[in-house]
């Protein structure tokens, strides 16, 4: 299925900034250095995609959750933010032209957006997971979007 979660009505107020862009790529850099670790407590993986307008590759730590078969899931919080975040935007664009860094490996994956009783089983694993998933949830009115991430064969 298709990319396609629009923005809600309300929200918490989504990162951004200097402070915030300067802690991702701090961020980004650390993980691909360790080889993988944590951020904020969660797995993460380092995101990267083709910018949509720019065509300008964007790296980006985000939280991760094994998925079935070797798979990856996302999920494009922002925090609990009206407007999903600009990566899900990429992804959307260029589902094909994903790349990550995850624990001590980088992969070429495809993106997924999940829907119906997919997404329901993956996001009950992640809120289950980590509790302040369910947290973002509750502060915005849009679906927050569950991504998977199939590494593509070499």
């Amino acid at each position: 299925m298709s990319f396609g979660t629009p923005a809600g009505t309300r929200g918490a107020r989504q990162p951004s900034g200097r402070f915030t862009t300067w802690m991702n790529k701090f961020m980004a850099e650390r993980l691909r250095r360790k080889g993988g670790g944590k951020f904020m407590g969660m797995d993460a993986l380092v995101l990267t995609t083709l910018g949509r307008k720019s065509g300008v590759e964007r790296s980006t730590p985000v939280a991760w959750f094994p998925g079935d078969n070797g798979t990856y899931l996302i999920a494009a919080s922002a925090a609990g933010a009206a407007g999903n975040p600009a990566w899900y935007h990429n992804l959307a664009a260029n589902p094909d032209k994903v790349r990550i860094d995850v624990d001590g490996r980088t992969l070429d994956v495809t993106a997924e957006q999940l829907h119906g009783t997919e997404r329901d089983k993956a996001w009950q694993q992640i809120t289950t997971t980590t509790p302040r998933f369910a947290g973002y949830q509750q502060k915005t009115d849009r679906e927050i979007p569950i991504i998977r991430l199939a590494p593509r064969p070499s």
